[in-house]
């Protein structure tokens, strides 16, 4: 139990400029999917899906960002266009968690909204878990449905997250955390 405690304690969130490689092998990133399944999912729906974004993969998902961004703002320099390209090659994997809550009589759309986000979580616990770190982020480019549309994603599916994972290249610092006075109420 202190082992499972330590370690959650111990999780943050290492941005993607700072994941370098190497980064879960093929045995690991089936791990990562299967646990990041396991979570709360009223009806057994499974209202999300993954993305996996690796290898050249990564390449070529920024060409269709950089494409978005370059039609979306005209005037930016290749400079701002080149950095929007390596937005999934920042870490060595990048998993997209794709919501797919859709409507159902007795299953309220929020509820599979936060089962994908559970997804995120527990993809980002069992990186660490693994030695690896994460940064579970989503980005402009989460949000646009030209983008979207070339990843694959349905009308009515959505991005809960980009979960970049790799290994650190330097330190992490602690960041510091609300003080639970400030964020606890009782019912009484």
């Amino acid at each position: 139990m202190t082992s499972t405690i330590d370690l959650l304690s111990s999780r943050r969130s290492v941005g993607p400029n700072f994941l370098g490689e190497p980064g879960p092998s093929a045995e690991q990133l089936e791990t990562l999917l299967r646990i990041a399944s396991r979570v709360p999912d009223h009806g057994k729906l499974a209202p999300w899906r993954f993305l996996v974004f690796a290898g050249e993969a990564r390449e070529k998902a920024g060409e269709v960002i950089a494409q978005a961004f370059a039609r979306a703002n005209p005037d930016a320099d290749e400079s701002r266009v080149s950095a929007e390209r390596r937005r999934l090659a920042r870490a060595p994997l990048v998993i997209g968690v794709v919501s797919r809550a859709s409507p159902h009589p007795k299953i309220p759309d929020w509820e599979q909204v936060l089962s994908a986000g559970a997804v995120c979580m527990n993809l980002v616990t069992a990186a660490h878990a693994q030695g690896f770190s994460a940064s579970w982020i989503t980005e402009w480019y989460a949000y646009d449905r030209r983008v979207l549309a070339a990843f694959g994603l349905a009308p009515h599916e959505r991005i809960a997250g980009f979960v970049h994972i790799g290994t650190p290249i330097s330190a992490s610092p602690e960041r510091p955390r609300p003080k639970l006075d400030d964020i606890v109420s009782r019912f009484a």
